[in-house]
């Protein structure tokens, strides 16, 4: 009876992760927004992309850069930096009482641009970019964010990642060392943006 409870609900993740292939081919984001308070500078996800994966910078690059004072390279390293996870585990993780609190966490820093169902938004990106190879990165997530325009807000990341930060600190207590790793690893993506 557990075995074909845990094959259904293989089954369910894998179900999953082809609709979100399908679905998310059609819709993905194009722009993203950056907001620190007042000041907002919008990107098209493809110059984002370049910026991240060679460094060539665009005028709208360039002037976020500047107007920020950014360390070019510290915002490169953020968008590729890589963290090792299945999608069955990442799916089952953010399935949870607790992912789902981490998920509206992170929403509140990278968000739809209509502010609603973030949660489903950043679970979807989540899961996509993890499908593709068990990693996921920043720019990934972006890319396979399920909506036209993401709005990052700047001025909340870092809160956010504080209270994340300690999220991963209770859970590696309650679950042990292997889950809240890669749970940290998900809080780790959105440091410096």
């Amino acid at each position: 009876m557990k075995y074909l409870s845990t094959l259904k609900r293989s089954f369910s993740i894998i179900a999953s992760i082809g609709t979100l292939f399908y679905t998310t081919s059609a819709i993905a984001a194009d722009r993203v927004v950056f907001t620190y308070g007042a000041f907002r500078q919008s990107l098209s996800v493809d110059e984002l992309a370049t910026f991240a994966t060679t460094g060539e910078t665009s005028s709208g690059v360039r002037y976020y850069l500047n107007r920020t004072g950014q360390d070019p390279q510290s915002i490169r390293n953020t968008l590729t930096r890589e963290v090792n996870v299945t999608p069955v585990t990442l799916d089952r993780t953010l399935n949870t009482r607790i992912g789902s609190y981490l998920l509206d966490q992170i929403g509140y820093s990278i968000r739809t641009r209509s502010n609603q169902a973030n949660r489903q938004a950043l679970r979807s990106a989540l899961v996509l970019s993890a499908s593709k190879d068990n990693k996921i990165s920043l720019i990934e997530v972006i890319q396979n964010y399920p909506s036209s325009e993401i709005v990052v807000e700047g001025d909340r990341i870092i809160r956010t990642y504080n209270q994340l930060s300690i999220l991963a600190e209770d859970l590696q207590r309650i679950f042990g060392i292997s889950t809240s790793l890669k749970l940290r690893g998900i809080i780790d993506i959105t440091q410096h943006l």
